[in-house]
């Protein structure tokens, strides 16, 4: 034969999009949400910004030296997180708070569960919950223009109509709130970015937005009158878009992702209606993360040689 059949080990199929080329496409997409918090909300953002993602590839770095790994900061994915942590932050919280949730987010939540890949949880959103938890005044201090003030999603909560922002201004990101949370349209443009460059499926956040915004309706969230502004108020957009979707804490099959997205909107909706606290995409996330691995199991694809409607093509054991 003149042809000689190959076989070779899994992975058949190889890209040149690398973990870097992924990281750098999801910063320059979390950018211009970042530029338009700083311009409304001050330079104390940008010094939050800096700090957490100094923070993060720092203790990343400093955990690998210790341990004797190869450092992996070049693939960017600490500053991903440090950015995520930053944008889910107030601009007036104390640098040390920031730096001490970049440190959790990347040693407790990342590197004791090895690494990149490994992690269970989304860190930034870990470090977000651990920091509510710790500071919780700290963490719930907006203000506008050196003004405190309630977020809109206080006011809805409230029920009340006056207070809530023009649509203008929830578009740009001209209210009080975290510093990457408040533009919406530039967030919209970073998914579309994102989407269009096929790092992140559209199912995830389009799902997650319009299940938060159809059920927050129907359970009377805001008095019913605000299911638009239940989309682009409060860290919806941001979670949807860009820490839902990521790779390692969301399910792997089409399936799995939709059950998975639903559940996020479920959750907000239920937190935001019911809870203590106006806000739930960072709790509804987590616990999703957590529920992953079982998504994963009853949705994933039949193994290959497997029979149909049997345990074994779920878990790929061998009968």
């Amino acid at each position: 034969m003149d042809t000689k059949l190959i076989v070779s080990t899994s992975p058949h199929i190889h890209s040149d999009f690398s973990t870097r080329n992924i990281m750098l496409t999801v910063i320059y997409a979390l950018i211009p949400a970042g530029i338009m918090g700083v311009y409304f909300l001050g330079l104390r953002s940008l010094a939050v910004i800096a700090a957490c993602i100094i923070a993060c590839v720092a203790s990343e770095w400093a955990w690998q030296k210790i341990n004797n790994r190869k450092s992996t900061i070049n693939d960017l994915s600490a500053v991903v997180t440090g950015l995520l942590l930053a944008y889910n932050l107030p601009p007036t919280i104390p640098l040390w708070m920031a730096v001490c949730g970049s440190v959790f987010a990347v040693i407790v939540v990342k590197q004791f569960y090895g690494g990149i890949g490994c992690n269970i949880v989304n860190p930034a959103l870990a470090a977000r919950a651990m920091m509510l938890i710790s500071w919780p005044t700290a963490m719930t201090t907006w203000t506008l223009n050196g003004i405190s003030g309630a977020t809109p999603l206080a006011t809805m909560k409230a029920g009340a109509i006056t207070g809530i922002p023009s649509f203008w201004h929830l578009l740009t990101g001209n209210m009080g709130g975290c510093i990457g949370e408040t533009s919406s349209i530039l967030l919209i443009l970073g998914g579309a970015y994102l989407v269009w460059e096929d790092v992140i499926p559209a199912r995830i956040p389009l799902t997650y937005i319009f299940t938060t915004a159809i059920l927050a309706a129907l359970f009377g969230h805001g008095g019913n009158t605000f299911p638009v502004f239940e989309m682009l108020t409060g860290g919806l957009l941001l979670g949807a878009i860009f820490m839902a979707t990521d790779y390692t804490t969301s399910p792997m099959s089409e399936t799995g992702q939709y059950i998975y997205a639903v559940g996020c909107g479920l959750l907000t909706a239920l937190i935001r209606t019911w809870g203590g606290y106006p806000e739930g995409v960072s709790y509804s996330i987590l616990i999703m993360n957590v529920a992953v691995p079982l998504i994963d199991r009853y949705t994933s694809p039949r193994v290959f040689g497997a029979p149909k409607n049997n345990f074994f093509r779920r878990t790929g054991a061998k009968s």
